[in-house]
């Protein structure tokens, strides 16, 4: 057994460095799902789910993924019961706080992407003091969306390309597609090359609607409490027999 979990590593890692695969973003779906399953409340689910991915984070560095982009609370999930709501801004809350030093430990760069001043203070002066601590830090650059929703975000670039445009910073006839993407929550990170759906639902459900127009798109039907570095592996397998011709 661990020679064939020694071959599926290397094997990922030189397909990861054969096809350049540099971003693998992620929607981390069916906690729920996979909470009922079990006839257990929503909550074991999200709590097993914090496990998946630090599995998935590690796995990155192992495999040499330099980012990773994962789809945590989106604008819509505001629209969820209030109790389970509260659950998972203190879920998350606690869990960046509890996680955050081996994070540092192990090199990674946190950033958020999302409407985050809407969020409570508190919150804020967590996620802030995540990125503060972890900014000079050069290994996987780990992205977690939360409170976004893409709309939200390309609706926020139009809007901050019309007041550069009012203020004679730029001119109409001068915004391209890099303007456009420089005024994005991921301005400062390529797109992602594959993008990782879990729970087997076949939609994009709002996320990086700009970004992903060249994405590969991988659905497994695995429930992400269940999902791993070996899940990983296999999908970046996957991303490796396919042929990425952009429109060619």
């Amino acid at each position: 057994m661990k020679l064939k979990t020694d071959n599926l590593i290397s094997d990922t890692e030189k397909i990861v460095k054969i096809t350049d695969l540099k971003h693998i973003a992620i929607i981390m779906d069916g906690n729920r799902r996979w909470a009922k399953e079990k006839n257990l409340p929503s909550a074991f689910g999200h709590k097993k789910g914090v496990d998946a991915l630090k599995s998935t984070l590690r796995a990155c560095d192992k495999y040499g993924v330099k980012y990773l982009t994962v789809y945590a609370f989106s604008t819509e999930n505001w629209n969820r019961k209030q109790e389970e709501v509260d659950f998972l801004m203190e879920l998350f809350a606690k869990t960046i706080e509890n996680e955050l030093d081996e994070m540092h430990k192990e090199n990674v760069i946190i950033n958020f992407i999302g409407d985050i001043k809407k969020l409570n203070p508190k919150l804020q002066k967590i996620l802030y003091n995540a990125v503060e601590v972890t900014k000079n830090n050069s290994g996987v650059h780990f992205q977690i969306a939360f409170n976004y929703g893409s709309r939200h975000e390309i609706v926020s670039a139009v809007q901050s390309i019309c007041d550069k445009v009012k203020k004679g910073l730029i001119n109409p006839e001068d915004i391209t597609e890099d303007t456009v993407m420089q005024n994005l929550y991921t301005k400062d990170m390529p797109d992602p090359d594959l993008l990782i759906r879990t729970g087997g639902e076949q939609r994009i459900s709002n996320y990086l609607l700009w970004q992903i127009a060249y994405s590969e798109i991988y659905i497994t039907n695995q429930f992400w409490p269940d999902f791993n570095g070996d899940s990983l592996a296999l999908a970046i397998q996957e991303y490796g027999k396919r042929n990425r011709r952009y429109g060619k």
